[in-house]
């Protein structure tokens, strides 16, 4: 039986639409599933309340999609996504009424942060004259070769840190403490935690480097950007198409599942403990070609 394409990816949310794209400039036949109406996964965007009134189903603003070195190489203006830019990406408020900002300007951004200027301008401006260099290593696979290795173990040595241990470390006062520990919550782990410090110097810096920008329209709007290039380069999409088991899907040369772990585990758990039973010479073709797909 042919391969009804060579690839196929299991979710439209942003990482499945560029895995898509990046398969599909390859040359390759791709075909993507969605199981609800809607594609776009975490950038959604829905009439939430009233007629008329856009909401972002989850993910709003964003630093990264910005910043990312594979989005610039997309021509995404070209199908309707356009940033949004605020005067003053973002703000921490305090209990005296007055309120941390952070600006595009290392400079003015620390400014405002009284004694701690100086920390604020040595934490943040050595990493922010890298940031096309970091970027590149944090947008790629957690096991990868770095490319700028220095880089991102200076980097790295601060990133570890729980984010109240490295803001008491760093800053005196309570401004720039909780700027930082405000952006550190974006990672939704407890602040004592160790690497909570990342998120806030990746954000924070991502602030600096591109801003915190929001597309024009709603966070669907960088799906659907994503979607018609995708289709611009022969690729399909079906929505409503719920997969139960990876034997729904046609066959292929490669299955890319871009859903949670759960998903994954109800899609392809039949697979997986084919693959790791002891050997069975009536399921050897089956745990073959899983252990090629992993591969790929």
């Amino acid at each position: 039986m042919p391969d009804a394409c060579d690839a196929i990816v299991v979710g439209s949310g942003p990482n499945g639409l560029a895995a898509a794209i990046t398969l599909a400039r390859a040359g390759c036949s791709v075909l993507v599933y969605e199981a609800n109406a809607t594609i776009g996964g975490g950038a959604r965007s829905a009439e939430l309340t009233l007629p008329g009134f856009l909401h972002d189903v989850c993910s709003a603003v964003h630093p990264l999609a910005a910043g990312s070195p594979f989005f610039k190489t997309l021509p995404l203006e070209r199908f309707g996504l356009e940033w949004i830019e605020p005067e003053i990406p973002l703000a921490h408020p305090l209990d005296n009424g007055s309120a941390a900002c952070l600006y595009r300007d290392i400079d003015v951004t620390a400014e405002q942060l009284f004694d701690d200027s100086g920390a604020y301008r040595r934490l943040m401006k050595p990493l922010a004259r890298n940031w096309e260099n970091l970027s590149i290593e944090f947008l790629q696979p957690m096991l990868h070769w770095p490319q700028h290795p220095i880089t991102l173990a200076h980097f790295g040595i601060l990133a570890l840190c729980p984010a109240t241990l490295l803001a008491k470390f760093i800053f005196k006062g309570e401004p720039a403490r909780a700027l930082f520990a405000g952006i550190a919550a974006h990672s939704f782990l407890p602040l004592e935690a160790p690497v909570s410090s990342a998120f806030a110097l990746v954000l924070g810096l991502a602030g600096h480097a591109v801003g915190w920008p929001i597309p024009r329209g709603g966070s669907q709007q960088i799906s659907n950007a994503l979607a018609a290039y995708l289709r611009e380069l022969g690729g399909k999409i079906e929505v409503n198409h719920r997969i139960e088991n990876l034997r729904d899907l046609p066959k292929s040369r490669a299955i890319l599942l871009d859903v949670s772990v759960w998903e994954f585990l109800r899609i392809a758990g039949q697979a997986i403990a084919i693959a790791l039973s002891p050997p069975d010479w009536n399921h050897f073709d089956t745990r073959l070609e899983f252990s090629k797909s992993i591969m790929r």
